[in-house]
């Protein structure tokens, strides 16, 4: 079923506002310039173009009315009795008639000028041929005047209406006027409905919302209905009416046993029975308001006869069930208020419930499913358990060496549950944690102990300062004490085994040898300690720190080392010659581009602008010089 919000319909203008949209957009979004000597094809394109955005600009307008407005055949049921209480269902439909028949009325004629424009020989022709369509068109809008406003007026009123869902759980609250309807319903919702202590203060619908059961509620304040016949009701009735048909809630009849209302109880009594035809097939529940006022002595018997009870105890079978029951309520002292809405807000849902199980949708979930409901697990014997399967029965056979064990076991567990004598000393004589609380200062002095609760490997490991990591070690397990004397031993041993080695390398060599070898190592020392000490400027070469300048140097020291002298005299000249290769002559420097920068800078400078005295331009001149 389709839906409609009520309240986003758009203003309906009216016909010469929208002659006026039209006509000022066609001026604006087509070319407005024609000439005498263009083509025929281009005047006669020039003008069906303006009938045809003026064609489609109508259709566009009136296609967004008709969709807007809801039509009376597709919504519910209920939004189309209330638009035929409110504005007349033929007159209503009449008025979208007319604009659908505009629409198509406005679409042939733009069909019928475009093909006649295809014929037209000159500019005044097609000129003509345009202004005929266009004013044609203008002339069927303007009839439609007063449907436009009929249909102006409908879309302001509905957007006073208040938005009902037909679907959704709802309390429809009726009855006399005057009887505290409207005071309940500011009770239990949200809303805010006018009181006031004269009758028919409430003259449409008015809806509110609350919550019951984590759901969404949606409760009905109906204007008071007067018991007469159907056809001389008014339109404020009528909507009441029109709730009470077609909304499937829980109906709360209010009555006043009181009268101060201004009806009788007779009369209210009589309202009841002449509305019985819109209560079937739906909870209600009879709400007795005023309960802090002096009731009549035959109010409660008169109000048993009507509910379901007293009716199912009567043999009469053509006398109808007419109630779910009634309850006391007070909106002044706001007694039984919270009861009257949760008795009806359940009668609600267990109907709901009902019809949805009695349904054909849950007929054929409940055919798929199957509940199997096991046997209790006892012992049961072969014959036995063949009788119950030819009976439907399941039941898990268990062997008798398998059961007597089972037994055994269950009776050895009995027995170590069971407590001792000794453990029940103990625990009457155990020292509760509040007990040394109260010993040892009370709260904020003592400090529970929890250290001793820890279930930990070994007690030793409950009170130590570092926490345990892994397998039950500290990280203090992991620290060696004894590290100092372990590395100075360490030294020791490598200092012995250098010495070793050392005597080792000496006891193949003669005296001299040994010398030699002995000076190589003094000198290595030396040249290790003079190259972490020595400090080299900026841009120096670093091949020249740790080695010496001259060849000659190079080959004493080689000597004194004891290398062959035929080697020396080889790897002497592979350096000289290696030198000589990397140097390279020093090229002439050029006098030309001094001289000229020379002149250049003198005769800037010879001209004593910009500088503060004479000293500053002998200065300027001597830098130019340099250059």
């Amino acid at each position: 079923m389709v839906t409609y919000n009520l309240k986003k319909i758009q203003t309906v203008p009216g016909a010469k506002e929208l002659i006026d949209i039209v006509l000022s957009k066609t001026q604006r979004k087509t070319p407005t310039v024609i000439h005498r000597h263009y083509a025929i094809s281009r005047i006669r394109q020039f003008y069906m173009r303006k009938i045809k955005f003026a064609q489609q600009t109508f259709h566009d307008k009136l296609s967004q009315i008709l969709q807007d407005f809801p039509k009376v055949d597709e919504i519910h049921p209920f939004y189309a009795d209330l638009l035929n209480v409110l504005y007349d269902r033929d007159h209503y439909k009449l008025a979208l008639g007319q604009l659908s028949k505009a629409r198509s009325l406005i679409d042939n004629l733009s069909k019928e000028y475009l093909r006649l424009l295809k014929y037209g020989d000159s500019l005044y022709r097609c000129k003509m041929l345009k202004r005929a369509a266009v004013g044609r068109m203008c002339t069927i809008v303007k009839r439609l005047a007063s449907s436009f406003g009929y249909l102006e007026r409908v879309r302001q009123h509905m957007a006073r209406l208040p938005s009902i869902d037909p679907h959704m759980r709802c309390l429809i609250i009726a009855g006399y006027p005057n009887v505290g309807k409207s005071s309940f319903m500011n009770l239990i919702t949200r809303a805010n409905v006018d009181v006031q202590p004269y009758p028919f203060t409430t003259k449409s619908l008015y809806v509110g919302h609350m919550d019951y059961r984590y759901l969404r509620w949606q409760v009905i304040d109906t204007p008071g209905i007067l018991d007469k016949p159907l056809e001389e009701r008014n339109t404020i009735e009528m909507q009441s009416i029109t709730a009470l048909a077609h909304l499937r809630a829980t109906i709360l009849f209010f009555l006043d046993p009181s009268e101060h209302c201004g009806f009788s109880w007779e009369q209210q009594i009589g309202l009841f029975h002449s509305l019985e035809p819109l209560f079937v097939e739906k909870p209600l529940l009879i709400v007795c308001n005023k309960t802090d006022l002096p009731w009549q002595s035959q109010v409660e018997e008169q109000l048993n006869a009507l509910v379901r009870q007293e009716s199912n105890h009567s043999n009469s079978l053509d006398k109808p069930v007419l109630a779910d029951g009634w309850m006391k309520m007070s909106t002044l002292e706001k007694t039984g208020v919270v009861e009257v809405r949760n008795t009806a807000c359940d009668l609600l849902l267990s109907q709901r419930v009902e019809s949805k199980v009695k349904g054909p949708r849950a007929q054929s979930i409940l055919n798929r499913l199957h509940v199997a409901v096991p046997a209790s697990m006892t012992h049961t014997s072969c014959d036995d358990q063949k009788e119950e399967e030819s009976q439907g029965l399941c039941r898990p056979f268990i062997p008798e060496s398998v059961w007597k064990k089972k037994q055994e076991n269950k009776t050895m567990e009995e027995e170590e549950k069971e407590p001792s004598e000794e453990d029940h000393r103990k625990d009457s004589q155990k020292i509760l944690e509040k007990d040394l609380e109260m010993a040892h200062g009370g709260a904020g002095v003592y400090s529970s102990d929890w250290n001793k609760h820890y279930l930990l490997r070994d007690d030793s490991w409950k009170y130590d300062i570092m926490p345990e990591i892994v397998e039950g070690h500290n990280i203090l397990d992991f620290i060696d004490t004894d590290i100092d004397e372990r590395l100075a031993a360490l030294e020791e041993e490598e200092v012995a085994r250098e010495a070793m080695s050392e005597n080792d390398e000496m006891e193949g060599l003669d005296e001299e040898s040994q010398q030699r070898l002995q000076r190589i190592r003094d000198k290595k020392v030396l040249l290790i300690r003079g190259r972490s000490k020595q400090r080299n400027p900026i841009g120096a070469n670093k091949m020249t720190k740790a080695h010496p300048k001259s060849s000659q140097e190079w080959r004493k020291q080689w000597l004194e080392m004891g290398m062959d002298k035929e080697r020396v005299d080889m790897t002497t000249k592979q350096i000289l010659s290696h030198r000589s290769q990397s140097r390279e002559p020093s090229k002439p420097r050029s006098q030309s581009r001094s001289t000229s920068t020379y002149r250049w800078n003198q005769t800037k400078a010879e001209a004593g602008k910009g500088f503060v005295n004479h000293q500053q331009k002998q200065k300027a001149l001597h830098l130019a010089r340099k250059t």
